[in-house]
């Protein structure tokens, strides 16, 4: 096997026990966006991309047809991204959008591979404040966000295989959302 693939499976068989974690969040969340609340994301460079790939796949569809959700990922607005970076600083740019669409109930999912990225948690404690409900994926356990956050999932090894398990956890989190909405019976 490539030494690429065999670090992601070697991972992936690390965090297994994390899909029980991931699939209680696709239920949690499937109640929150049923229930008119959204998802927020956020992280910077491929954390930032696979937050927004996640936003699209409920704003979209995973593999259901249904309704769209409201997702929002907070990297995605250029003018304001740049005008609170200005304003207020760069470790700002989550953290007041969070103030600015987070609802008590809301959920936000932050992506780190490094678990200390300073405009993410800056974000999760702006989420804390703001009765929004925090989830984390990170890299490496200990870190700030894992222990900030309400719920964290660590991911053991080096950022490219971080985010490549990340991806694989968004799936699953948005099959057992698919999942959990899914009317009884329907066999789609």
């Amino acid at each position: 096997m490539d030494a690429h693939l065999e670090k992601l499976w070697n991972t992936l068989e690390k965090v297994d026990d994390h899909a029980v974690t991931v699939r209680g969040w696709g239920g949690q969340l499937a109640g929150v966006l049923a229930a008119g609340g959204r998802l927020l994301a956020c992280g910077n460079g491929g954390s930032a991309a696979e937050a927004q790939h996640l936003t699209a796949e409920l704003v979209g569809r995973f593999r259901d047809d249904r309704r769209p959700y409201a997702a929002i990922p907070l990297h995605a607005d250029g003018s304001s991204l740049t005008a609170i970076a200005n304003d207020f600083g760069a470790d700002q740019v989550y953290a007041r959008q969070v103030r600015a669409h987070g609802r008590t109930g809301d959920v936000l999912l932050c992506l780190s591979t490094s678990g200390g990225s300073p405009n993410v948690l800056a974000a999760a404690g702006a989420a804390r404040e703001a009765g929004v409900i925090a989830w984390g994926m990170t890299g490496p356990a200990p870190n700030a966000l894992a222990e900030l956050c309400d719920a964290a999932v660590a991911v053991p090894g080096e950022t490219a295989t971080v985010q490549e398990v990340h991806l694989a956890l968004i799936h699953l989190l948005c099959d057992a959302m698919e999942e959990a909405l899914r009317p009884v019976g329907d066999p789609l």
